[in-house]
């Protein structure tokens, strides 16, 4: 790939994602993977993406968004979310995730969708409603029908 397009806009992103908008509504994870991809394509970057190198830097990115919520009640945190630089601050953070759980999937060939169907049939399974509603116990305290905390 020549070198001397780099930053062109719009150069090789697919179906143009570089100046269209992107919202959740109509977006595919697909479409995501796509440019995430293509983006690390046009820089020579998959040589570094190794499933063992996108898990660790999923985990540091996550780490810089619990700096966000480190040390502040649920309260601050909320308020925080009010002003606009600092909601952006998050959404940044956050798509530095989705972007590495993107490469990490699609390096991995796992399909995500149906890979988060089967997590929330499963979890479902774990969880019943009618033993779960309300309660933020570990899904053993539902096998054993108890509700003694020290059970878990």
């Amino acid at each position: 790939m020549s070198r001397q397009n780099v930053g062109t806009p719009g150069r090789g992103w697919p179906g143009g994602f570089a100046s269209a908008t992107m919202i959740d509504q109509q977006t595919t994870i697909n479409e995501l993977k796509d440019l995430v991809r293509t983006f690390s394509q046009e820089r020579d970057w998959e040589q570094f993406h190794h499933p063992k190198d996108l898990g660790v830097a999923l985990a540091c990115e996550v780490g810089e968004i619990l700096e966000h919520f480190r040390y502040r009640s649920n309260e601050v945190i909320g308020t925080s979310l009010d002003d606009p630089a600092q909601r952006r601050e998050l959404a940044l953070e956050l798509a530095d995730c989705l972007w590495i759980l993107l490469r990490l999937a699609d390096v991995c060939r796992i399909d995500l969708a149906s890979s988060l169907r089967e997590k929330v049939a499963l979890a479902a399974e774990k969880y019943p409603i009618d033993l779960a509603f309300g309660r933020p116990d570990k899904y053993t305290a539902y096998r054993r029908g108890s509700d003694d905390p020290s059970q878990t």
